[in-house]
């Protein structure tokens, strides 16, 4: 498993819950288990939508970020 992108993210990215469960819905994915556990980037770059790619991007920074702070 590669990139987890979770709640957290969605919220970076500036993007309400609401539509992030009509997002999940509309794509067939699980909400609940999203919330608890996140989801693969991979799963999301594969629906290849520019909302969900931005979210993903603000994981990508989140991990980035994560990284430089160990590194101190």
């Amino acid at each position: 498993m590669g990139l987890i992108v979770t709640r957290e993210d969605l919220i970076a990215a500036r993007q309400c819950s609401a539509g992030g469960r009509a997002f999940f819905k509309r794509h067939k994915l699980d909400w609940s288990d999203f919330l608890k556990n996140g989801i693969d980037a991979e799963i999301l770059i594969k629906i290849n939508d520019v909302m969900a790619n931005q979210v993903i991007e603000q994981a990508r920074l989140r991990l980035w970020a994560e990284a430089k702070r160990s590194k101190r």
